[in-house]
């Protein structure tokens, strides 16, 4: 069967190079556990599904490979990989070293920037409140991501966070593993929120302590996540 048969259409635009698109469209695909561990996925059928050649295929491939997010079997197929706990914990460990720099960095910003930045932090969380009624989980996500690239942008070190998203496929998928649990989505909202009030208030401690709350989230149920999902899962103890 097709590996994206039971997804949504994917349509490439024309005017941009294909292979970045293809990755980027299996890549969200793959994070977004839409496409589960052990799925193949086949150049010819990809090929046909994005109506493009194998070499753009080949190239997006290569690309998930190098993040981890699937297994090359040379001469015989590419498949979806498992999460790997250690490459998710080691994501986690750099995201939570920069993004606590980054605060400390917003908490000075000058006046007029930051009440700037107060308002479009505010802004987000606008939207990521009205993705919970009625609940949608992938606008919640996307909203969750321009909050945190929000943060590094104004840090000025907008390059950092795609570092960051490259390294951190596997935590994603951990992460979007325990999204549907109750209450977590809110959970998600209500850590956004205090992070902003701290830094509205410049209060650089009370931001951090929101935010290594917000990140040790999704890691506080990994052991439940393994029991609940254990095919999805691979860890350096196995």
């Amino acid at each position: 069967m097709n590996a994206l048969a039971k997804v949504a259409p994917l349509k490439l635009d024309r005017t941009r190079q294909s292979a970045p698109q293809v990755f980027e469209a299996l890549r969200e695909l793959i994070v977004s556990v839409q496409l589960q561990p052990g799925t193949v996925l086949q150049r010819a059928e990809l090929a046909e599904h994005f109506g493009i050649s194998q070499t753009p295929i080949r190239d997006a491939l290569l690309r998930l490979g190098e993040e981890q997010l699937v297994d090359i079997f040379p001469q015989h197929a590419t498949v979806v990989s498992r999460i790997d706990l250690s490459a998710a914990l080691q994501a986690h460990f750099l995201r939570r070293a920069i993004e606590l720099e980054i605060l400390t960095t917003l908490c000075g910003l000058p006046d007029a920037k930051h009440r700037e930045l107060v308002q479009r932090l505010n802004t987000n969380l606008l939207l990521q409140e009205a993705a919970l009624k009625p609940l949608d989980l992938a606008k919640l996500a996307l909203a969750d991501q321009a909050f945190h690239q929000e943060m590094y942008e104004a840090a000025n070190v907008g390059p950092l966070w795609t570092l960051v998203r490259k390294q951190s496929g596997h935590v994603d998928r951990l992460r979007h593993l325990n999204l549907p649990d109750e209450g977590k989505p809110q959970a998600i909202v209500r850590d956004h929120r205090a992070i902003v009030e701290a830094i509205a208030r410049k209060d650089a401690q009370g931001a951090e302590k929101a935010l290594r709350q917000h990140l040790a989230g999704t890691l506080a149920f990994v052991d439940d996540i393994k029991h609940r999902f254990p095919e999805w899962i691979t860890s350096a103890d196995q």
